[in-house]
């Protein structure tokens, strides 16, 4: 039995070889001619277990013979089922149909991004515009604003809440639908513009004709509310100061065309220049309380520098210039004088004159500067009123002219000599030259917008860094305007957190969750952003003017308030 199994085993073994030299060839393409002599080599010793990673087979199976004995003698014979051909054959089919390596299917996430949107260098469709503009711009009428949709806003003035505007979008598409045309609508701003020019030449004129039918007849209209300023504060102390030196150049002008004295001549031009520069400090007190415009946003408080810088060029030139050039042309061309009996008295009844001006304005200057808590000295040299302090500073010159006047022509009465009255001359005219100098330089400072004190920039600061809401301080400034008016101007950081919690606290959670949990697309995700955005934008300029108005609030100097968002 055991040749027979052999040789079926032997022909077996020729049936496996030649499937396996047939399926070589059909592998040898794929596998490349360093695969085939492997294969060849397993063929032929009938290796199978190292297979290279290319053409791998699963495992073969084999048969195999096991002799026992049992008991005496006796021999079992087991064989282990052997495949045939055809099933060999299909399974090594399958196996080198199979992939080579097993891919494991890809998993793509695809990540939702909001699409840019290019707005363009204009873009005015979400544009805000009140009615008064929607009506001057695109020559509408109130009526075709009814048919529009409105939007309250909150206001930027102090003396409204809110207010109501329309979308920018829809005034442009309304104007087109009532003129037809944009031509047709920049027809009619060119036809109402012509108007306008034409109305306010009729305006000129009829105010022209008005003025002057006042003056035929005389003006029955109550004095303006202007004029009330000239009876107290530094209106009172300008008006006594122009009454004062009027009299007094009128009586000096006297004396020096009596006595010849130079010294007289210098005091005449002295009050003289006073005069002068002292009803130029009126004008300028009457032009500063004039309610701001268009034009001056901020209103007319500095015209009262401006009116001091001017007097005090006006003292350098008239008052200072005049008296050193009687005072050099004296010493060069000395002359006689004539009796100084006059000349004393009226030089005795300016120092009186000129004393009580001077006390006016000392009371008034230390009554400001104990409102503002400084000292009298600082609150001048600060020029805090400039008005006042021309007519303190002018005045103490006067007195201090007098009194070298006086001195003078004593000399000279005495020693007879008139090179003393000449050098007397000089003296007032280089007082008043340095008065002058003081005048120009605080004034100047004034105008090139000075800061406030130390102290009141600190307590202003602290005041907006202890809210909850702002975290940081930069870029202060706070300017002095004039008439104590301030400025103020400070980049913010504020702390968003705060902010967003300020706009949630007033806010209904319960709706607020139901609204996110319809989010299911990207685009109501962004409608829901952009409906909360913006409503934590207007509770961000909400807060803005909050702390504008408890600066105005607790700082009354404080006039006009500008915060940036940082």
């Amino acid at each position: 039995m055991l040749p027979g199994l052999a040789a079926a085993a032997a022909a077996h073994r020729c049936s496996w070889s030649s499937l396996c030299r047939l399926r070589l060839r059909c592998r040898a393409a794929a596998c490349g001619s360093s695969d085939l002599q492997e294969w060849q080599n397993l063929v032929t010793f009938g290796r199978f277990s190292n297979i290279v990673p290319c053409c791998t087979l699963n495992q073969v199976k084999s048969y195999s013979t096991n002799v026992r004995k049992e008991g005496q003698g006796s021999q079992t014979h087991k064989m282990e089922k052997v495949p045939s051909f055809d099933e060999a054959a299909e399974n090594i089919g399958t196996e080198l149909k199979a992939p080579l390596i097993k891919q494991e299917p890809l998993q793509v996430r695809v990540k939702a991004v909001l699409k840019k949107r290019e707005y363009g260098p204009k873009y005015t469709q979400n544009n805000f515009i009140t009615g008064v503009r929607a009506m001057n711009e695109f020559c509408l009428k109130s009526s075709d604003l009814e048919q529009l949709r409105k939007i309250r806003r909150r206001s930027p003035h102090e003396d409204t809440e809110s207010f109501t505007v329309y979308l920018r979008s829809d005034v442009e598409a309304k104007s087109l639908e009532v003129w037809g045309s944009p031509e047709a609508l920049a027809r009619e701003k060119k036809l109402r513009k012509e108007a306008e020019i034409e109305y306010r030449e009729r305006l000129f004129r009829n105010q022209k004709v008005l003025r002057e039918y006042r003056e035929f007849l005389g003006n029955t209209k109550p004095r303006s509310r202007t004029t009330s300023v000239f009876f107290k504060g530094p209106g009172k102390v300008v008006m006594v100061a122009i009454c004062i030196n009027g009299l007094n150049c009128f009586f000096k002008f006297l004396a020096w065309i009596y006595t010849g004295s130079a010294s007289m001549f210098s005091e005449a031009i002295h009050s003289l220049s006073d005069t002068c520069n002292q009803a130029l400090l009126a004008l300028g007190i009457s032009k500063s309380v004039q309610t701001p415009d268009p034009t001056h946003p901020y209103g007319f408080s500095n015209m009262r520098y401006i009116a001091s810088l001017i007097s005090g060029v006006g003292i350098f030139m008239m008052g200072a210039g005049l008296s050193w050039y009687h005072g050099v042309m004296g010493l060069l061309n000395p002359q006689p004088i004539e009796s100084l009996l006059w000349a004393y008295c009226i030089l005795a009844g300016s120092l009186v004159s000129e004393g009580a001006t001077l006390l006016v304005a000392v009371n008034e200057l230390r009554r400001s500067a104990r409102a503002k808590g400084m000292s009298l000295y600082k609150y001048v040299m600060e020029s805090r009123d400039p008005s006042t302090n021309v007519i303190l500073l002018e005045d103490t010159a006067a007195v201090l002219g007098v009194t070298i006047a006086a001195t003078c022509m004593g000399l000279t009465s005495i020693t007879g000599n008139p090179l003393y009255d000449s050098l007397g001359s000089l003296g007032v005219g280089t007082l008043l030259g340095v008065v002058s100098a003081f005048l120009i330089y605080t004034n100047t400072e004034a105008l090139l917008g000075r800061s406030i004190q130390p102290e009141q920039v600190q307590r202003l600061t602290e005041l907006l860094e202890n809210d909850p809401s702002v975290r940081a301080i930069h870029d202060v400034k706070a300017t002095d305007l004039g008439l104590g008016k301030v400025r103020f101007k400070a980049e913010v950081d504020f702390d968003g957190r705060v902010v967003t919690r300020s706009y949630l606290e007033k806010q209904d959670f319960d709706q607020m969750l139901q609204e996110i949990q319809e989010v299911k697309t990207p685009e109501e995700l962004e409608t829901f952003m952009l409906k909360h955005g913006e409503n934590i934008i207007d509770t961000l300029g909400a807060e803005v003017d909050r702390l504008e108005k408890e600066l105005k609030k607790r700082n009354p100097e404080v006039r006009h308030v500008d915060l940036e968002i940082l």
